[in-house]
């Protein structure tokens, strides 16, 4: 069991996603995302698997992203940021995002 004050540390925050580009080098089906955190966070880079989405469906998605993890080298590409996702378990190695369901204030924090 992890305690609240365990919880707090895991900083998650709503960012908005502004481009999506395919990702071949990663090892796993993945894209390459830049999403906006806000001013306090700003822009950051994310590698995602979730590829069950088409890349126009995703340009503009609130989703919800880890911003205190460390960096984290890719297939040479720098993430930034742990994007949320939930398996799809009819199709392996795919992702749903975890979003908001209301347009909130990018970089917001999930409590």
């Amino acid at each position: 069991m992890i305690t609240y004050d365990d919880f707090r540390k895991v900083d998650m925050r709503v960012g908005r996603v502004l481009s999506v580009e395919d990702f071949p080098e990663a090892r796993k089906l993945s894209y390459k995302l830049k999403i906006d955190f806000g001013r306090e966070i700003g822009i950051r880079k994310s590698s995602a698997q979730i590829t069950g989405y088409r890349k126009r469906e995703l340009v503009g998605k609130l989703v919800i992203g880890v911003v205190n993890f460390p960096l984290k080298i890719i297939a040479g590409f720098q993430s930034e940021v742990l994007t949320l996702g939930v398996a799809d378990s009819s199709r392996p190695n795919n992702w749903f995002l975890v979003q908001p369901e209301r347009d909130v204030e990018l970089g917001t924090r999930v409590e």
